[in-house]
């Protein structure tokens, strides 16, 4: 099967998901508590004002037309204003995003840095000290909270030693080094994390599929070891690790909310946590319609990996 068709029958899925993901979205908004028309208005708030703000933001037509309205101005790239601060959403997506995915770049360069390699030398030297060493790595990544690691990694290096900046995000297009010296710690405490489930799926792969038949015949055939661990065994582990990884990027994306609080880096969570205590309620469709977006664009990412990949998947799929 050529690879266009695969890709055209993941999309005729992908796309009623999509529908289906802004009906949820924009339903279970309604469930907010409080009155965005209220509490724009202010504490002394005239009732002619609040009806005026419903008018103008089409709050005081039914649900069906709210959403009938705000789906056709999405298709056409058109979020809608924010409440709060007056500005189109869309300026405010296209401030926040790219913050939110060099985060999401930097996080998963080092898991898979600490992540993969240790979860091969695990599966090799299984039952070994190394093996016990690289769960216990695994195990301390999974278990100790984002921000109380956030908080001492700053108490550390911005407190005690002065080498990194305790909070804050410069653009790499301002200063390339100080972008860098920014978006270091947070990417560390989010790296950590996903490098500890990526360990333990990439170690239990591996286990399965070092004691493959064809394994073993490329072990009788004197192949250096080196060879079939990278070559044989690894590829055909690769599948599951595509998953966890877009799985993975994907969350990530959606915004790590504490780590961006504890180190006030101005990405996805934190306008997302600024718009629901606002009531924003253009600013939280956007943002969480948009991270389903990206979630299923990953999803498609990592099914046309699986084709590449594995070449019996094309001649099943």
């Amino acid at each position: 099967m050529p690879l266009w068709l695969y890709v055209a029958r993941r999309l005729a899925v992908l796309v009623p998901t999509l529908f289906f993901v802004s009906i949820l979205i924009f339903s279970l908004q309604q469930l907010l508590p409080g009155d965005a028309a209220v509490a724009l208005a202010g504490e002394e708030h005239d009732p002619v004002a609040v009806a005026a703000i419903r008018a103008r933001y089409h709050l005081d037509r039914p649900i069906p037309v709210q959403y009938s309205l705000w789906l056709g101005r999405v298709l056409r790239g058109d979020f809608g204003e924010s409440l709060r601060s007056r500005i189109p959403v869309r300026e405010l997506l296209a401030s926040k995003l790219p913050v939110t995915i060099e985060l999401a770049v930097c996080s998963m360069a080092i898991a898979l840095l600490i992540g993969l390699p240790a979860g091969i030398i695990s599966a090799v030297r299984k039952g070994t000290a190394v093996d016990a060493a690289a769960n216990l790595l695994a195990l301390s990544g999974l278990s100790v909270p984002h921000f109380w690691l956030g908080i001492m990694l700053i108490l550390l290096f911005a407190v005690h030693l002065g080498w990194l900046p305790a909070s804050g995000y410069v653009p790499p297009w301002e200063d390339l080094r100080r972008n860098l010296t920014t978006i270091l710690l947070p990417s560390f405490v989010l790296g950590t994390g996903v490098a500890g489930v990526m360990m333990r799926h990439t170690r239990s792969a591996m286990l399965q599929t070092l004691g493959a038949d064809y394994v073993r015949t490329a072990r009788s055939k004197s192949v250096p070891e080196r060879l079939v661990v990278l070559k044989h065994a690894l590829r055909n582990a690769l599948i599951p690790i595509i998953t966890l990884g877009a799985i993975e990027f994907g969350r990530l994306l959606s915004g790590a909310v504490l780590t961006e609080q504890v180190f006030a880096i101005p990405g996805f969570g934190k306008l997302l946590v600024d718009g629901v205590f606002n009531r924003d309620y253009a600013v939280v469709q956007a943002v969480v319609l948009v991270s389903a977006g990206l979630y299923v664009l990953l999803n498609l990412g990592a099914d046309v990996l699986y084709f590449l990949a594995n070449p019996r998947l094309r001649g099943s799929a």
